[in-house]
């Protein structure tokens, strides 16, 4: 089973949890791969790279669509006169999830994120269209359960399957990132767990974070 690994905005780590669930499959013996759909800030930001970096190997992930300016994928392309089709991108996105076990799909930003301009698409058509579960990555502290409520309204509403929401960063420093876990779940009615981020200055420490995931692991093996 592949899965889509969105956020509720723009740098709350969806990529440090996108490879740190990578290595902890391929450390299991499942071929599992980080596919990323559009990546702009090319070459400064390079997501499928840092997965490749913590996996040492290169099979580890992969990008299909690459943009030079730090934009959302539909305005950096039409910037770059170099517009995405919709279903091209699709396509490659199912043919990379067919080559392997585990296909572990990056969004852009958050749910609302323009994806394409004709037809107009965005970050959670593409999710919907592969017909994958989310997993929901969020910020810890004060303001995210505004944000991470409507994520997962969002993802529902398109009877796309939420498997859980990952706190990142957290490090219970304050009363509102010590309660949110708990309404956080019973705001969305579905499993939370709380990520420490605060030291992932090389490969090995994400590798350790990789181990304190959930058993989410088990069920995209499945």
């Amino acid at each position: 089973m592949s899965v889509a690994v969105v956020g509720t905005d723009t740098g709350v780590g969806k990529t440090v949890v996108t490879a740190a669930l990578v290595v902890r499959l391929r450390a299991q013996g499942t071929d599992a791969r980080a596919i990323k759909p559009a990546q702009t800030g090319f070459p400064e930001d390079d997501d499928a790279d840092y997965v490749r970096c913590v996996c040492e190997d290169e099979a580890a992930a992969v990008r299909l669509r690459t943009y030079g300016e730090p934009l959302a994928p539909a305005v950096a392309a039409r910037r770059a006169d170099d517009p995405i089709d919709y279903e091209t991108l699709l396509e490659d996105t199912r043919g990379a999830m067919a080559n392997t076990d585990v296909g572990v799909v990056e969004g852009a930003g958050g749910l609302r994120v323009p994806l394409s301009n004709e037809p107009r698409r965005e970050i959670v058509d593409l999710v919907s269209d592969l017909d994958v579960p989310a997993l929901v990555v969020a910020r810890s502290g004060l303001g995210t359960l505004n944000h991470t409520a409507l994520t997962v309204e969002a993802l529902r509403a398109r009877d796309i399957s939420v498997l859980g929401v990952a706190l990142n960063r957290y490090e219970g420093a304050s009363v509102a990132e010590r309660t949110n876990p708990e309404e956080v779940e019973r705001m969305c009615d579905c499993p939370v767990w709380t990520l420490s981020e605060s030291e992932l200055e090389t490969p090995e420490d994400v590798r350790k974070l990789a181990e304190s995931l959930p058993p989410l692991h088990r069920q995209l093996r499945e």
